[in-house]
């Protein structure tokens, strides 16, 4: 009979403990919350990875204009496809990477120095992109700049590496 009483009490005990324990409840909260930092980790992941589009970015064939629309002695900046067009005095086209030869920061035109700039370490460079102040050890590499019914098209799927700066390098209209 004791026997009896002692398995129904600790029958009743278990139904009571059903109840959820602060302990339980913590641990159901923390593993919930995990389990959604997860989720959004690998979904912020998934479309990281996700290829994009590049039409009409960096990394194409970019129409930069007609010819005419470019003065000599211009710089004018793409900042999507990542390159400066500089048209020389004698109208020669030649197109820039804006990306310095150092450490790959951007570099900037400043019109009133006629110079090209990298802010991270003081690299300067000319209007042609050869360097005037070290520590960049080569000129801004190039793209391939062609010229088709008077439109300018600058490939930027290709750059260009190089040492200097050579009359060759320009292409004309």
């Amino acid at each position: 009979m004791e026997r009896q009483r002692k398995e129904q009490h600790d029958a009743q005990k278990k139904s009571d403990n059903r109840q959820l324990s602060r302990r339980d409840f913590m641990k159901l909260g923390i593993g919930t919350l995990s389990a959604l930092a997860i989720l959004e980790v690998g979904g912020a992941s998934l479309f990281f990875m996700k290829p994009r589009s590049l039409e009409g970015e960096f990394g194409t064939e970019v129409i930069a204009g007609p010819a005419e629309s470019f003065p000599a002695g211009s710089v004018v900046q793409f900042p999507d496809g990542r390159f400066f067009l500089v048209r020389s005095q004698d109208g020669g086209f030649l197109a820039l990477y804006q990306r310095c030869t150092h450490l790959g920061c951007s570099v900037t035109w400043e019109a009133d120095k006629s110079r090209f700039f990298c802010p991270c370490h003081a690299s300067s460079f000319d209007f042609h992109g050869d360097v005037e102040n070290p520590p960049a050890p080569k000129a801004l590499d190039t793209f391939p700049v062609t010229i088709v019914n008077g439109q300018v098209l600058v490939d930027t799927g290709h750059s260009q590496a190089r040492d200097t700066f050579t009359q060759n390098q320009l292409v004309y209209a």
